[in-house]
């Protein structure tokens, strides 16, 4: 890996290789290391009875979330992160064809360990921003040589999917 990490090139491999964010209609955006956001719009596939979207679906965006705050920070310094742990709290229902946008920020980082935490909010054109759940996650840093994330670096991004 290069010795100064381009954290843009390696959020577009993360980005290319994310099958699950690209499953599920999500946009990554990173707003500087140790924070992410992550866009969706809840789909019908996303439901788990009329009209209203499964817990599993926040689950997921709300982990993506966490992971590439915990992730875009770790990337500065030639490391990924895993997932050990997170807890979140659902505040609101969510319903089909809703706008979630969830922002994740590193909050706490250690040697081993990087601590983020995440609101999912729920979107809509002039009105504020509503928080639909909370959540707090701890990952595991490690480095990214331990994994075939570096060579993916060296290959063209078309390569990665």
């Amino acid at each position: 890996m290069p010795s100064s990490p381009d954290l843009a090139a390696m959020v577009a491999v993360y980005d290319q290789i994310n099958h699950y964010g690209r499953a599920n209609g999500m946009a990554l955006a990173v707003l500087g290391p140790g924070r992410a956001d992550y866009r969706m719009r809840v789909l019908p596939a996303h439901l788990s009875s009329p009209n209203t979207c499964h817990g599993g679906v926040l689950a997921g965006l709300m982990d993506a979330a966490l992971g590439a705050a915990a992730l875009t920070l770790a990337f500065t310094t030639q490391e990924l992160v895993s997932t050990v742990e997170f807890k979140m709290n659902y505040l609101h229902p969510v319903h089909l064809h809703d706008e979630l946008r969830a922002e994740g920020r590193v909050e706490h980082t250690g040697q081993r360990l990087v601590v983020s935490s995440c609101v999912v909010y729920r979107v809509a054109a002039g009105r504020p921003d509503e928080a639909v759940a909370r959540g707090l996650g701890t990952f595991n840093r490690y480095p990214a040589d331990k994994r075939d994330f570096a060579q993916l670096l060296q290959r063209p991004q078309s390569d990665h999917l």
